[in-house]
């Protein structure tokens, strides 16, 4: 995984729940391999693990030559098995051991991985006698993660063990105040302090409750009152507890583990010895040492050897990676030799993008859905704002954004038109990928039984943005969920946009796994309804126009007074009243709109029409069943 640049310490909010958790990633961050190896942080969902990891990877990185791998526990493996299959295990543990920090995520799916966790304890031993870090997170203490190798336990207790509680109320009061100036936004006195006294389990849910605020204030045009954030947040506040009065806070803990020595710096000695080993090395391994060569040519000694090496290596190791993704693409193009050559990284990263490139796109937007096309109302002048201002700037604002509503009230057509949006706007979005929940399910089975599940997640990872639908049909989907877990924290971490449309919002879809949860209502949850009064005066007149009916004021006025829970409704009722007035080849009226939608309490006018009507053609109050000229038209009015 990349390690998202945009999770640092320096913005990272300490309180009393994480001060130990964020004194003991400094102190190795400072020193890797020194001091706390292994680091183990576990929490629940949403209270910031994987943001102090990636903290750790960011900084060291940053100050040092070592090289940083950040891998979810799934991942590795999915990769150990791959190279169990393709007999190249060896390789795949060469690998890992080149690793100067070692970041791996999700812990907690060890359960059942015996092979997995031999493997892990091999590759721990030799790189804690190298004097490599490792830092790993897990929703639970290793030794309540169940069905582990015992020496593996051992292991994984064997340096500093922390945990990261729910934030606190100045701690949730310093992370709104933060996110409130980071995205230059101000509410009136009194509305963050309400806010911070609700006690959210997670600083997702926190931000997913500020951000609905957040929404409210610049997209509804009206200053949120403080009396007013309860009535908001609505379901966001329920069952949450308040508290009364700020809590004091105990002493600052500043200068823990302030004795921490620093890393010992690296002398070096015979100089070329050490560059020829390397080089003998390398050469034995098939890789090209024209780098190496070169230092060892000049006569001036580098200023450390032993930077340069590493330099090498971390050349080697992404070279390995690149080849290792290429090689699930287009396996003829993972033998060329620039694989082999530090010196042409960058034309090794050029055959990988133009792979990615070449590999077919997920399915994009319906070009019939625009935002031209779609009517806004009270019902849902909340989620169409956001949309157009995620089609202005996609991937800051609201990302994720989570639309959810009953069927038929124009979700499809919403999340369709911010495709198209992004697509055509501005910012000229690429490979937006809009696919419906069951479309993403089938494609991966299909992958799975093609063994081309590496190529599947290629598309989606490089998609510009992810416009996911239904996305309720993916609950009880294990494997789908852990799919959608990765792709969607590798768009997120690279800035892209992500919608998601549901029946329900993510609290109400059993089945579904909590760090998925979490994520969807870490961005902004808003909810489309059935149509109000305007709305449904608007679309009546729109589609009775459209079938070719010029309708009077009653006639709208008496259409849009019977209740309508859904768009589709509205057009079905359209499309009955033409079609009864062409099969009794009478014009449309007011009186003939009544007695074709109740000809029971409409006199002898509705059941005459009644008469007429169903000598020759059938009437059902609820549905027609229509033949369409070709299937596009009927698929287009399906979902409108």
């Amino acid at each position: 995984m990349q390690i998202d640049s945009r999770l640092r310490f320096d913005n990272f909010v300490v309180g009393s729940a994480n001060r130990l958790a964020v004194a003991a990633a400094r102190a190795v961050a400072e020193s890797p391999g020194a001091v706390y190896n292994p680091l183990f942080m576990y929490s629940s969902s949403g209270l910031g693990k994987t943001h102090l990891m990636s903290a750790i990877g960011n900084q060291v990185a940053q100050r040092t030559d070592l090289v940083v791998e950040l891998v979810t526990l799934d991942d590795f493996v999915e990769e150990l098995h791959e190279a169990i299959a393709a007999g190249t295990t060896e390789q795949f543990k060469e690998r890992y051991l080149q690793v100067g920090l070692l970041l791996i995520d999700d812990m907690q799916f060890l359960t059942g991985h015996r092979e997995t966790q031999s493997e892990l304890l091999r590759i721990f031993n030799a790189l804690q006698a190298d004097g490599r870090q490792i830092v790993m997170t897990s929703d639970r203490p290793p030794t309540e993660i169940a069905d582990v190798d015992e020496r593996l336990i051992t292991r994984l207790s064997g340096g500093l063990i922390v945990d990261m509680g729910a934030p606190d109320y100045e701690t949730r009061m310093a992370i709104l105040k933060a996110k409130c100036e980071e995205r230059g936004v101000r509410f009136r006195g009194g509305v963050i302090d309400e806010l911070g006294r609700l006690e959210f389990k997670n600083v997702r849910e926190l931000q997913g409750a500020l951000n609905r605020l957040i929404a409210f204030q610049t997209l509804g045009g009206e200053q949120v009152e403080p009396d007013a954030v309860l009535t908001i947040l609505g379901d966001l506040a329920e069952q949450r507890g308040r508290v009364s009065a700020p809590r004091v806070m105990g002493g600052e803990f500043a200068n823990f583990l302030t004795d921490i020595a620093s890393a010992v710096a690296h002398h070096v000695e015979q100089w070329k010895t050490r560059l020829i080993e390397g080089i003998e090395y390398w050469r034995s391994e098939g890789f090209h040492t024209a780098a190496l060569e070169r230092v060892l040519a000049d006569r001036t000694p580098p200023t450390s050897v032993e930077t340069v090496l590493r330099e090498f290596e971390a050349g080697v190791t992404k070279l390995r990676d690149l080849q290792r993704q290429l090689q699930r693409l287009e396996p003829a193009l993972a033998g060329h030799d620039a694989f082999r050559d530090p010196d042409r990284l960058s034309e090794a990263e050029d055959l990988l993008e133009r792979a990615l490139r070449t590999t077919t796109p997920p399915p994009g937007p319906s070009a019939a859905f625009t935002r031209a096309g779609f009517e806004v109302s009270v019902s849902n002048q909340l989620a169409v704002r956001a949309a157009d201002a995620i089609v202005a700037v996609p991937g800051s604002r609201y990302n994720p954004l989570f639309i959810h509503g009953p069927s038929g009230v124009g979700k499809t057509h919403l999340l369709n038109a911010i495709g198209n949006g992004l697509v055509h706007g501005a910012t000229g979005a690429s490979a937006v990928a809009c696919v419906p929940a069951q479309l993403f399910v089938d494609e991966l089975i299909g992958a799975l039984q093609e063994g081309i599940v590496d190529r599947w997640r290629a598309r989606y990872r490089a998609a510009s943005a992810l416009l996911l639908d239904d996305v309720q049909f993916v609950a009880g989907k294990e494997r789908t969920q852990e799919e959608l877990f990765h792709v969607f924290n590798a768009l997120y971490a690279e800035g892209k946009q992500l919608v998601i449309a549901s029946d329900r919002p993510p609290r109400d879809l059993s089945g579904l796994e909590e760090r998925l949860r979490s994520r969807f209502e870490g961005g902004l949850v808003v909810q489309m309804q059935s149509p109000d009064h305007a709305l449904r005066e608007r679309l009546y007149a729109r589609y009775l126009r459209e079938l070719g009916v010029d309708p009077t004021p009653a006639m709208i006025e008496y259409l849009s007074s019977r209740p309508a829970m859904s768009v589709r409704e509205i057009i079905g009722t359209a499309n009955r009243v033409v079609a009864s007035a062409e099969v009794a080849a009478v014009p449309v009226t007011m009186d003939f709109i009544r007695a074709a939608l109740d000809p029971d309490e409409s006199g002898p006018e509705g059941a005459a029409m009644k008469r007429a009507t169903t000598d020759s053609f059938f009437l059902d109050r609820e549905k027609i069943i229509w033949e369409w000229p070709d299937a596009s038209a009927r698929l287009i009015e399906d979902l409108r």
